[in-house]
């Protein structure tokens, strides 16, 4: 496998569930200033010029909620993610999309200090916090004391958050975060 990775991208979010998963893979750098993003040959494997993109074999993946469910059913011995067919599955699937279709623009909206207004199809920042508070419950992760992508996903936009805009200001979410850094295969958002 190669990731096409720059380290001040979202690809960051794409190492550490290769990581997670103990997959072997060749990181393939990615010069912003150069544009490599925008060449052709890139362009094959990402038409929208951006990171992350992933190789594997004949398949070439972009955006992390695609590559990250991608590799949670390529390595099920990591347990990363509910079987097919498991109750948990449609949980984990809303999940997943949800850490891209609300979470990530509406933290982006509050970064950028910009009104989310209805017509923007996602929800606030703070319901989207909310949402998130619930999903936890009381265990460490997720699905309680079982980390999966889910946690990737939606773990690494508080991550970010932290990084840029400081804490969520949520004692439930600051732990989270906590508890997500501790982890062997964080290395990359330190």
């Amino acid at each position: 496998m190669k990731l096409y990775y720059n380290p001040r991208s979202r690809a960051a979010i794409t190492r550490w569930m290769l990581d997670e998963c103990g997959a072997a893979y060749d990181l393939v750098p990615i010069d912003f200033e150069k544009r490599e993003h925008k060449a052709p040959e890139f362009l094959k494997i990402n038409p929208a010029g951006k990171l992350p993109a992933l190789v594997d074999g004949e398949a070439k993946l972009f955006e992390n909620a695609a590559i990250c469910l991608y590799l949670a059913d390529k390595f099920p011995e990591a347990r990363l993610a509910p079987p097919i067919g498991s109750p948990q599955r449609g949980r984990y699937l809303s999940l997943m999309v949800y850490s891209t279709s609300q979470l990530e623009p509406a933290m982006g909206d509050h970064l950028m200090k910009v009104e989310t207004t209805p017509q923007r199809g996602w929800t606030n920042f703070e319901t989207a916090m909310d949402v998130v508070e619930g999903e936890l419950g009381g265990g460490p992760y997720l699905f309680g004391d079982w980390f999966t992508a889910a946690d990737v996903m939606i773990g690494s936009m508080f991550i970010w958050k932290r990084l840029w805009g400081g804490p969520p200001g949520r004692p439930k979410l600051e732990a989270y975060v906590d508890r997500l850094m501790a982890r062997p295969h964080m290395k990359i958002f330190k």
